[in-house]
């Protein structure tokens, strides 16, 4: 059992032991209630005490039982609810550092709670597609009114427990411990005051009442306000329905209507894919051979080489993270550039309200800049950002490799180039590995970790760890051209170019797979990136992979000079100082000049079709990166587009998707689309895996 059980006196503890949070697996339930009984049976003792072992009370649910059937024997959550609520004896919940989800619906059920300052509360079911399943959407709105606790509910956001302690009228808590470390104390001392109270004597939150003065009035607000915040996630709405029934109905119909709600969602596709992506960012750090224990190098500085875009992004989030960082350029001029923008994106922040002041001051603290390797040479880790061609890489590496100190990490922030071979342009390719961050760097989430064929396993295990640090999504790839991201991308971008070949427009393209729920169609995702990076990889593919198809419409853009926003034009039209995307009918008469050019009558292409095409391209590319080793799991390709390229959250990143769809469907669109002659047949030949996956009547996952 994952839970412990003592006596101090006339109070029994029981403390839960399942780290890292406590979550309420079956053993640790087993562990609560074998605990209450023993305690319950035990005429000396007369108040029972529960908290939780570390640094959480409980953060809920334990995610290794999610999908078992574990997670659903008995005892279930709301049988140990019931059984705490149940008790002759007084029960205090000694809440501290987490008390999250099922941790705060046991809380709930427990008569007194007793919390440390700076715990954080939450419900975050909603974060999973679903609403709280244990009493949490009909207790709490009891003790602490229902617009708090709906505010809660619907964005499951934590709020510090002496935030909500200092609410007027709230009955959450019936007292704030002084400090962490006395917690414990205090609530033993707590429950020794209430000792000897039974039958109904002891507070249960279910018989609170629970009523919003503007009744459904209220609801019809609360519900006009979330669902137009909440487009393509039903729970949130079901939130409001939840705390609603618990405004209008006895407590135990309550609780069934949260029950049926909760069920229901647990079968929707947005709650499906919101659980997949759940469990794919945790399993995205394991590498299989890696183990969990590798020692990490220790990285107390970084120096990062180039002060552009990506090189000043890349620095902000070392900076974010406390870490000292040494920018080097070429060129002063350079050099006070790229500070500068560090310092405008940071005062833009501090204007906002993001930042304060002083930690803003304390990041330009830890900022420093040199023109000079050697400056360089005392630096834990170093990340290359200079221009994506290999002779400028293998210059930059040799310098590298002749000033940096033996143990230090070389990173390089390619996005397409071999890793190998600019390991090789050093006498430690053990210590080279590519940091692929992606622009904005301060921004975005994900963090393609490309492990070379000699990338050494603590190297590998430094990095994912440094990741944490700078609030990263870290997904490990092998070496390939574009890693997974860049390789499944122009699959994706050829099908585009195929689909303005056959008839189609770039708006049209767009807004097919925009409201498929992509954050930006190909096109103009095109412009915003530059259009000149497709066509310097277009040239090198045309040396390297001759017979590779293409459209070549991307190529004739850029003959024009059309390289996106940066040009104030691309595939749309831009006016001075905005982003508006205006249809050009300069790029649609290209478009079409082309198409006669290839004697192509035009044809009605259909949405569905676009959305298929460009989505199982990526599937299909995507297998084929499985096939090959790039990436060890599916999971991880959906955690590379879901947050590094903007594909729909709530679609659970491709090859989840796929597997919704079911892999036959997927196939045989496949073996259809090969037979486009304007198309590349060989391409849509559905991927070994695929087909063996449909053979055996599986998926990916």
């Amino acid at each position: 059992m994952t839970a412990e059980y003592k006596v101090l006196g006339d109070i029994a503890v029981i403390t839960m032991t399942n780290p890292p949070v406590n979550g309420l697996g079956f053993s640790t339930r087993i562990g609560i209630t074998d605990g209450l009984s023993k305690a319950i049976d035990d005429p000396a003792v007369k108040a029972i005490v529960i908290t939780g072992a570390g640094k959480a009370f409980s953060g809920g649910a334990d995610i290794k039982e999610f999908g078992t059937p574990k997670a659903l024997q008995e005892p279930n959550l709301l049988s140990v609810i019931l059984a705490l609520e149940a008790s002759t004896k007084p029960i205090v919940a000694a809440i501290h550092s987490v008390c999250m989800g099922g941790g705060l619906e046991l809380a709930l059920g427990c008569h007194y709670r007793v919390a440390a300052p700076g715990t954080n509360v939450a419900l975050p079911e909603v974060k999973l597609g679903l609403i709280p399943g244990a009493g949490g959407t009909q207790r709490l709105p009891r003790v602490l009114g229902v617009e708090t606790a709906l505010n809660m509910i619907v964005s499951g956001e934590p709020v510090k427990s002496e935030l909500l302690a200092s609410l007027p009228g709230q009955k959450l808590f019936d007292k704030l411990a002084g400090s962490a470390e006395s917690l414990f104390d205090e609530a033993v001392e707590f429950a020794k005051s209430v000792a000897g109270k039974t039958g109904e004597a002891l507070p249960l939150v279910r018989n609170l009442p629970c009523k919003h003065p503007q009744g459904d009035a209220y609801f019809q607000f609360a519900r006009n306000m979330v669902g137009g915040m909440s487009k393509n996630y039903p729970a949130p709405l079901k939130c409001v329905d939840a705390v609603q029934a618990a405004t209008k109905m006895k407590f135990d119909d309550g609780m069934a209507e949260e029950r049926r709600i909760f069920t229901a969602l647990m079968f929707t596709p947005e709650s499906i894919a919101l659980r997949h992506l759940f469990m794919a960012e945790r399993a995205a750090s394991h590498i299989p051979d890696v183990p969990g224990d590798t020692p990490q190098r220790a990285v107390k500085s970084v120096g990062v080489i180039g002060a552009g875009t990506m090189g000043g992004g890349i620095s902000m989030n070392f900076l974010n993270a406390g870490i000292p960082v040494t920018i080097l350029e070429t060129k002063q001029e350079a050099l006070d550039r790229g500070v500068a923008t560090i310092k405008k994106n940071y005062e833009a922040q501090v204007k906002k309200g993001k930042l304060k002041q002083d930690k803003y001051d304390q990041r330009m603290a830890l900022l420093k800049t040199t023109l000079s390797y050697d400056d360089l040479k005392d630096v834990d880790l170093v990340i290359e950002a200079v221009f994506e061609e290999l002779g400028v890489k293998e210059k930059v590496f040799s310098e590298l490799d002749r000033v940096i100190k033996p143990g230090a990490i070389l990173a390089s922030n390619t996005s397409t180039l071999d890793v190998d071979k600019i390991a090789a342009f050093t006498k430690r390719p053990q210590d080279v590995v590519g940091m692929h961050f992606f622009s904005p760097a301060n921004v975005m989430k994900l963090l393609e970790v490309v492990r070379g064929k000699e990338t050494a396993k603590d190297v590998l295990a430094t990095v994912m760890g440094i990741a944490k640090k700078i609030k990263k999504t870290a997904v490990v790839s092998g070496v390939c051209d574009g890693f997974i991201g860049n390789r499944m991308i122009e699959q994706y971008s050829r099908q585009a170019g195929f689909l303005l070949d056959e008839g189609a427009t770039p708006q049209q393209v767009d807004k097919a797979i925009e409201k498929f729920g992509f954050a930006m169609g190909p096109f103009r995702m095109g412009d915003l990136a530059g259009n000149d990076i497709g066509w310097a990889i277009r040239k090198r593919r045309a040396t390297e992979i001759a017979d590779m198809k293409y459209s070549r419409t991307a190529d004739k853009l850029c003959e024009l000079g059309r390289f996106g926003q940066k040009t104030g034009a691309g595939w749309y039209d831009y006016q001075a100082g905005k982003r508006d995307a205006i249809p050009s009918d300069l790029v649609n008469k290209m478009i079409e000049d082309y198409r006669k050019e290839l004697g192509i009558t035009p044809r009605k292409i259909s949405d569905e079709e676009i959305v298929q095409r460009l989505v199982y391209s990526l599937v299909n590319e995507g297998a084929h990166i499985l096939e090959d080793g790039i990436a060890s799991k599916s999971g991880d390709i959906d955690m590379v587009y879901l947050t590094g390229y903007g594909f729909p959250i709530w679609r659970g990143g491709p090859m989840h998707y796929a597997s919704q769809v079911g892999l036959y469907n997927v196939a045989e669109s496949m073996k259809r689309f090969a037979k486009n002659p304007h198309d590349d047949a060989k391409f849509w030949q559905p991927a070994g895996l695929i087909q063996k996956l449909v053979a055996e009547g599986k998926s990916f996952s």
